[in-house]
């Protein structure tokens, strides 16, 4: 179960107990979550944990945690968690709930507490995450929002990490379609990073869902994000990078994937960019080669159909083949027979693209498949 606001007063008072305990043992410094994975394997819950002498936490984790422990968590931060968490949408799910994602338990340090706000559900739906660079070229967004639209509307949710460039433009596609998407969060989720996403936030905290394990309050670190990258990827059954240079930290959620037995994939470009340089070397290491969307649903084992939302688009898309003929043609000249612009027809056609419906030809020009 989530942990939640519940009208049984009785009740309510017993889970924020045991919340407090969790809280408070997520709170202490310098404990991870493998000494704490040790201390409750040791003692049981959190609160039993609390109620052991020092000599034997000792035994578990330094003098100072060990005293850390014993003196017990400052009350004022679990009092205001507390009160963030009565609010609608708000929830934190631990170990012990049955809806913590079980992908993220296969990892070797999954979070033992993880903030969530949004569509909890969503956590054990079947993940791809898509990311890349934060100076993303247009073709690479154009991409990123597209790859994410039909994973979305193939069943699949779509991770990603809510930073500006590529995990921007794929949250906007997940939202399209019926998989949704999930956030993870470099900070607590009382904060928006970066500040320019907070419309693209509160629309993932109403349709899909924004989590995070740090605790409310925290600001952006560097040292913050590679272990939200770890999260990314241990959600995920698979990592899709588009654009990244070298040095990018999509390269490290690529490795994390890698470790934790995910599959990685990458998308190719021109040899002369920067940003093609590091999805290059992925493939190089052994990543899939991705140029449409069945090459990642052949890796994965097809898609986790759901009920379909997206007939409109469907449609829309169905409308441009008639008009195409079979014949190639330029993007001009669609967007002279639909009356679209021409991003509304780039975006289509890669769209049909990613569907095997359409290829693209050389000069730029487009020809209908089937």
């Amino acid at each position: 179960m989530t942990w939640s606001k519940t009208p049984d007063a009785f009740q309510e008072a017993d889970r924020h107990d045991e919340i407090r305990a969790w809280i408070g043992l997520s709170l202490i410094p310098g404990l991870g979550p493998e000494s704490i994975r040790r201390l409750l394997a040791a003692f049981g819950d959190p609160q039993r944990v609390y109620a052991t002498p020092v000599a034997q936490l000792r035994q578990i984790v330094s003098a100072d945690i060990a005293h850390h422990i014993a003196e017990g968590p400052d009350p004022i931060p679990i009092a205001h968690t507390l009160e963030w968490l009565a609010q609608p949408g708000n929830a934190i799910v631990t170990w012990a709930d049955a809806i913590y994602p079980k992908a993220l338990l296969e990892i070797h340090d999954p979070p033992p507490l993880l903030y969530v706000k949004g569509r909890t559900e969503l956590l054990e739906r079947p993940t791809i995450a898509v990311v890349g660079s934060r100076n993303a070229t247009p073709q690479g967004l154009q991409n990123a929002e597209a790859f994410a639209q039909a994973l979305s509307e193939a069943g699949w949710c779509v991770a990603s990490g809510l930073a500006l460039g590529v995990d921007g433009a794929a949250h906007r596609g997940a939202l399209r379609g019926k998989g949704s998407t999930i956030a993870v969060l470099g900070t607590g989720l009382d904060i928006v990073y970066p500040a320019r996403h907070r419309d693209l936030a509160h629309e993932i905290s109403e349709k899909g869902v924004l989590v995070s394990e740090f605790p409310l309050g925290e600001p952006s670190k560097a040292a913050n994000f590679p272990r939200r990258n770890r999260i990314i990827s241990g959600l995920s059954r698979g990592v899709l990078v588009i654009e990244a240079n070298l040095e990018s930290g999509s390269l490290i959620t690529a490795r994390l994937a890698a470790e934790q037995g995910r599959e990685v994939f990458a998308i190719p470009g021109s040899i002369h960019s920067p940003l093609s340089k590091g999805c290059h070397r992925l493939i190089k290491q052994g990543a899939k080669l991705v140029d449409s969307l069945q090459d990642i649903l052949e890796e994965l084992g097809g898609a986790p159909i759901l009920e379909s939302t997206s007939d409109v688009t469907d449609e829309a898309d169905d409308s441009l083949l008639q008009l195409m003929g079979y014949d190639a043609v330029a993007i001009d000249t669609l967007v002279q027979r639909s009356g679209l612009t021409s991003e509304q027809v780039s975006s289509m056609l890669l769209s049909l693209e990613l569907q095997g419906k359409v290829a693209c030809l050389p000069g730029g020009r487009y020809q209908r498949l089937g």
